[in-house]
């Protein structure tokens, strides 16, 4: 029995009671523990001191202290204190200019080692790296708001809060419009005249794009290419589309166009003759345009090769129907592989069959059934149904010796029209003056089986030999530039290609041909001769604009004079023609694989300026509309299914952007500080407006 404060004695607990107490305090005892494991992970930086103020919560980094006793002391005040403490080690503040250590990757384009590097936490450069992913790796929107994508970039970068895809297309719409005006103040710049091709794309919904792709020489002699316009069309017909390059064209700036290759359908001539009438009315073509049209070389070659090929002898059809019968069956194809390792052939060919559209899967296939001649006599032997059901299937049997031979000899042909689509397809090189180089090989082959004694591959050459020379036998259709570029060569200059024409040409034509060209020369130095006094003062009115100290009126006048003057002296002395004279009695470079074209030019124009303006104009013409990995085929192109569907206008800033952030860089250029706060207050205000953003958001399914 106890006894309270006032003396008098407490009664005694019952049973009960007791029980009571100890459960309530078991309960207490559980909560507390409860409480211990979902305690905040806030209280990891934060230690608890009991002072006479009350409980407070102190900083393990700064020691500042909050008050964390009562219930309405939260833990948010903690957090917002650790997101902004200056002596947290995870956290810097986002205006401070600290940077982290780190190593950079071994894996550097340049081929240099790991080393220190340092980086600091930018929100806004990781979402212009962002979107630069999403661009140039052709990824959907959504990407960005997969689990596994968002747990990446948690572990990566925690700081960082991936936006939504709405977010991500604003940004990628931003990088074109940045881009886009980047280029357009490097064609501003650049000196040179610029060479279009047309190419038609096809969306899954039926949608016909366009695409404009830019062809230039910049002022440091490097070639770019660039895709100006990727824009939907609603007609096939001539004039539209040339109304549509049009359009292009002035959004641009550009009107100093050389030459517009395209391929050879009907409609584009009706295009180049509504574009030829423009660019005359701008008073800037060449020779009113007479240079202007390029038929692509590529489309050409696949119609010759194609119309030759519908007169394949037995031979190949031979070949094909064996490599089919292989290609059948698993076990056959891997009994077939045991046949080459057993006759020793060091070849890392496979077995391909051709399909209709690409004539050169023919040659491939034929190129590799040839190496493997062996191993198909060999598998003769083990397979007893492989004779059999290929006589039986045909009544033509399998491939025997004089097969062999004669599809040897039609893979040789096929070379030649291969090894020149490559070479023309080439878009980071000069390949206007290497087409001639290809065009005799391919002519002078041709001659030789028009009158070989093989009736077979006679009637295939007299066949590819009459659509040839539809399309390059006539000198008043063929472009000239294709020989002048190859006079503008230093390696072989007019002298050789007067002697190569006389080769693949009879004496009428050739005779005339040689006429044209020595005309066309002549008349294309006389124009760049006579534009070069003003071509020298918008140089000069340019390169004030670059930066450097602008011309007094009185200095302008005494420019504009000596200019005359210089004008007036070769009038004068009846001399004019003297420099590019100069330039055909010099004696060739040295013919080297290693050759650079644009190199030496680079460093003789200031000898030959006038030659050398017209060899930047001219070099720059392609002589293909599509890359070498479109060039066999006879098919559209199609958009993905990703692509094909966005709008028009997310479709145009996804290609050219992508096309732009893959391309080579151009030299840096310094930008007057006017044009860098225009570029900062388009970025600011971005240039998107309601209709732009409404576009963008019906990218979401």
């Amino acid at each position: 029995m106890t006894t309270n404060v006032g003396g008098v004695p407490d009664q005694p607990q019952s049973e009960h009671e007791t029980d009571q107490v100890s459960q309530n305090q078991k309960k207490e005892q559980g909560a507390k523990r409860k409480r211990m494991k979902e305690r905040s992970e806030v209280w990891e930086h934060f230690d608890k001191e009991d002072l006479p103020s009350g409980m407070q919560a102190i900083c393990k980094y700064c020691g500042m202290s909050y008050k964390c006793g009562a219930k309405k002391n939260g833990t948010s005040v903690l957090w917002a204190h650790i997101s902004r403490c200056r002596k947290y080690p995870f956290n810097i503040p986002k205006d401070s200019k600290q940077s982290l250590l780190s190593f950079k990757s071994a894996k550097e384009p340049s081929g240099g080692t790991s080393g220190l590097t340092y980086h600091k936490f930018d929100a806004g450069s990781i979402r212009k790296a962002l979107s630069f992913m999403v661009i140039v790796d052709e990824l959907p929107f959504k990407f960005v708001e997969g689990i596994g994508f968002r747990h990446f970039c948690g572990v990566i970068e925690p700081r960082f809060n991936v936006p939504s895809r709405i977010t991500v297309a604003k940004d990628c719409f931003e990088t074109y419009l940045t881009e886009k005006r980047k280029l357009k103040n490097v064609l501003k710049r650049c000196n040179s005249r610029v060479s279009l091709t047309t190419d038609t794309w096809t969306s899954i919904q039926q949608i016909n794009y366009m695409c404009l792709t830019v062809h230039f020489i910049d002022n440091n002699w490097k070639l770019h290419k660039r895709i100006l316009n990727f824009c939907p069309i609603s007609s096939h017909k001539g004039d539209d589309i040339g109304k549509e390059i049009e359009k292009c064209l002035l959004d641009w700036g550009l009107e100093n166009v050389m030459c517009i290759t395209v391929d050879n359908a009907s409609l584009n001539d009706t295009t180049i003759g509504y574009m030829r009438r423009k660019i005359n009315g701008w008073k800037t073509g060449v020779l009113k345009g007479r240079f202007l049209h390029m038929r692509c070389v590529a489309h050409i070659v696949n119609l010759v090769v194609s119309d030759g090929l519908k007169t394949v002898n037995e031979s190949v059809q031979r070949v094909r129907h064996a490599v089919r019968f292989i290609k059948q069956s698993r076990a056959r194809l891997q009994r077939f592989k045991k046949c080459v390792l057993d006759e020793k052939i060091n070849t890392k060919k496979g077995l391909c069959l051709d399909v209709p559209t690409r004539w050169n899967s023919t040659y491939l296939m034929l190129n590799a059934a040839i190496e493997l001649q062996d191993a198909f006599e060999r598998y003769s032997w083990e397979d007893p149904h492989y004779v059999v059901d290929l006589n039986e299937r045909d009544g033509k049997g399998s491939p025997d010796s004089d097969d062999w031979n004669n599809v040897r000899r039609l893979s040789e042909f096929l070379q030649a029209f291969y090894d020149l689509t490559l070479h023309v397809s080439g878009s980071l090189y000069v390949s206007l003056n290497l087409f001639f180089h290809e065009l005799v090989s391919v002519a002078v082959l041709m001659k030789d089986l028009v009158s070989s004694d093989d009736v077979d591959m006679c009637l295939m050459a007299c066949r590819m030999k009459e659509k040839y020379e539809k399309y390059w036998g006539d000198p008043e259709k063929i472009n000239l530039l294709i020989f002048i570029a190859v006079v503008l060569d230093p390696r072989y200059k007019l002298d050789y290609v007067e002697w190569m024409i006389t080769e693949i040409y009879d004496p009428i034509v050739s005779s005339k041909l040689v006429d044209n060209v020595k005309v066309a020369l002549n008349a294309l130095y006389e124009e760049y001769r006579v534009s070069s006094g003003n071509d020298v003062n918008r140089e000069e009115v340019s390169s004030s604009k670059d930066g450097k100290t602008p011309l007094s009126p009185k200095h302008k006048k005494i420019e504009v004079l000596k200019s005359k003057y210089k004008k007036h002296k070769c009038e004068r002395d009846g001399d004019a023609k003297i420099e590019l004279d100069k330039y055909l009695e010099e004696d060739t470079a040295e013919d080297i694989d290693e050759f650079d074209i644009l190199s030496w030019w680079k460093f003789n124009c200031s000898r030959f300026p006038t030659v050398g303006r017209i060899a930047r104009d001219v070099l720059a013409v392609p002589v293909s509309t599509v890359a070498y990995e479109s060039a066999f085929s006879t098919g559209g192109r199609v958009l993905d299914q990703f692509r094909s569907s966005l709008t028009p206008r997310v479709v145009e800033g996804l290609v050219c952007a992508q096309n732009w952030l893959r391309a080579s860089p151009f030299p840096s250029i310094e930008e007057c500080l006017e044009e860098v706060e225009l570029l900062e207050e388009d970025l600011n205000n971005m240039a998107v407006g309601d209709a732009d953003i409404d576009e963008v958001l019906e990218i979401i399914d």
